[in-house]
């Protein structure tokens, strides 16, 4: 499910029923996702525009306990994916103490 929707962000195609079953599909099994399948599943949605707040509050649900799991890179593009929505999870995650304290200690890190 992220690598076909990533693929489709990377070419720039946004198929509403395609996104709309991926995220079918995906909600109830995100918390199996490994943390780069997250950060790609958001970053994707973010990428073609796909509004879908069910499926950003759901993986701000499933990506703040398992936040030690996550590379800088997929750190960046879970945020950035964050930041183009205005959804009330992308203010909690965005602020979200532990995601600050990840970011202030390891950005002498990012590229």
């Amino acid at each position: 499910i992220a690598n076909m929707v990533w693929a489709y962000a990377t070419v720039g195609h946004s198929s509403p029923h395609l996104f709309d079953k991926a995220v079918e599909v995906a909600l109830p099994r995100l918390c199996e996702f490994n943390s780069q399948e997250i950060a790609n599943t958001v970053w994707a949605y973010a990428t073609v525009g796909y509004s879908s707040p069910l499926l950003f509050d759901k993986a701000a649900e499933v990506v703040l306990p398992r936040l030690c799991e996550f590379k800088n890179q997929e750190i960046s593009n879970t945020v950035w994916a964050y930041s183009v929505f205005n959804f009330p999870s992308s203010s909690e995650f965005g602020t979200h103490p532990d995601l600050v304290r990840l970011i202030v200690s390891s950005i002498d890190k990012f590229d």
